[in-house]
């Protein structure tokens, strides 16, 4: 919640921050992208030293971290401090996003995991529903300084909570335990390095286009990092993501799913804010009001998605909350200055209830297929898919909206046909659980892939 309410509140904050510390539109968007870079280039390595060093300590070690940076970016007297500080918040979000997901890993048994995630994914919704709101109402009264100084007594209570709770013991589960070893790194160095650089052009995308030759040469340059890593993986004795993690097909799949419905609702987010605030003239706030549907959609929907899932599979959550995200980002075809505000809420109703089921859904798949001792680096893969969603979402929007505007049916069809690539990691996923009457096919029980079988 601290971390998904920093970001949407941030981006309220963003252009009183500018016209404060009189800082350009380029300053200002670094303001974000110091800190996506900073954080997806360190969550699976901060995942992995979770393994070796203990999930706990590293959550109390990012919050106190990340509230700090924070309190640091309130006392800022220059926009280069500002984004020098966000980088340094990015670095501690890094070390307690994956430990989060770790810690329920570790505390639950794979079968009783659906609900504490559902509790998570609602969580969230409302941290990322409410954050506009706020940071308006702190804007108008407090200005954008407060915005920075909420998260730092937030930040020492979830502290205090980490240091009385009980650390789970890891519990002996099917499949491999982790080698404790050393860290690899210059496996490290080049999985910090490959995210940091996609990041970096993605969220150059939208000043500088798809086609431009820095943004080329970037993602070749990803590319090519992120084929030196995997040719190192597999010949280092103790890579970075174990081999029986780059092995599993529920857990890879879960990851593309993420990303491209993360990408998806985000670029349909962009899109749809852009339209309310210039085609409807609304400001951040009433802006933040009329998207609160996606919100209850998500919180009502997590629960129901849970049940959901234990009654019919993965499979089949993912493939129909991939479906509800296609339909409501088609429902952006539809807008005009004419479009009524039932139909927009409709269109977020959609969006929050299918990106909940695939939330729970991959989440769930991700943490219950992974073995205790493997539970930080997989939740680190999983936040990094989380993270390069949204920025890849918003460059596949502004490099399909033209001159047109964000609001177009270009853009929309764009954003449906990202999004409904998930429909093919779907099928990787585990159908319907073992004694369910849909696990029946032909008079025969349906198969359900071996766990961390390796293939």
């Amino acid at each position: 919640m601290l971390v998904a309410m920093d970001g949407t509140v941030l981006l309220v904050a963003q252009p009183s921050l500018g016209r404060s510390l009189g800082a350009d539109v380029a300053q200002v968007q670094w303001t974000s992208t110091g800190y996506l870079v900073a954080v997806a280039s360190l969550l699976v390595v901060a995942g992995r030293l979770g393994d070796r060093c203990g999930h706990l300590r590293l959550l109390v070690v990012g919050v106190l971290g990340f509230g700090a940076a924070s309190a640091g970016i309130a006392l800022a007297p220059t926009v280069g401090w500002v984004v020098g500080m966000r980088v340094v918040q990015g670095g501690f979000g890094a070390l307690l996003q994956p430990a989060t997901l770790a810690l329920l890993r570790l505390a639950y048994p794979a079968d009783r995991l659906g609900t504490p995630i559902a509790v998570r994914t609602s969580a969230i919704a409302v941290a990322a529903g409410t954050g506009p709101v706020l940071g308006g109402l702190l804007l108008e009264h407090l200005g954008w300084r407060s915005v920075f100084w909420i998260n730092a007594p937030i930040a020492l209570l979830i502290a205090a909570l980490a240091l009385v709770a009980r650390p789970p013991t890891p519990a002996a589960g099917p499949g491999p335990a982790a080698a404790p070893g050393r860290l690899d790194l210059p496996g490290a160095v080049l999985l910090a390095a490959a995210p940091a650089v996609l990041v970096h052009a993605l969220a150059e995308v939208p000043a500088r286009g798809w086609t431009a030759p820095r943004t080329l040469l970037e993602l070749a340059l990803a590319a090519a990092l992120t084929a030196l890593f995997a040719r190192h993986e597999r010949r280092t004795a103790q890579p970075i993501v174990p081999r029986a993690v780059a092995g599993s097909a529920p857990v890879v799949a879960s990851m593309a799913i993420l990303l491209v419905t993360g990408a998806g609702l985000n670029g349909a987010l962009f899109t749809a804010t852009f339209y309310l605030q210039d085609t409807l003239r609304l400001g951040p706030l009433a802006c933040g009001l009329r998207m609160l549907p996606l919100t209850g959609a998500m919180i009502l929907g997590a629960p129901v998605a849970a049940l959901a899932l234990r009654r019919y599979g993965p499979r089949r959550c993912a493939t129909a909350g991939t479906l509800l995200v296609v339909l409501g980002i088609g429902g952006l075809a539809r807008f005009d200055p004419g479009t009524g505000l039932p139909f927009i809420a409709a269109t977020a109703v959609l969006l929050g209830a299918g990106f909940a089921t695939v939330m729970v859904t991959a989440t769930g798949s991700v943490a219950g297929e992974t073995p205790p001792g493997y539970a930080g680096v997989v939740s680190g893969l999983k936040q990094t898919a989380m993270n390069l969603g949204p920025t890849l979402g918003i460059a596949v929007a502004a490099g399909a909206a033209g001159s047109s505007g964000p609001a177009t049916t270009p853009t929309a069809l764009a954003l449906a046909a990202v999004t409904a690539l998930a429909l093919v990691p779907a099928r990787l996923l585990p159908g319907p659980p073992a004694g369910s009457p849909l696990a029946v096919v032909g008079g025969r029980p349906a198969r359900r892939p071996g766990r961390w079988s390796g293939s």
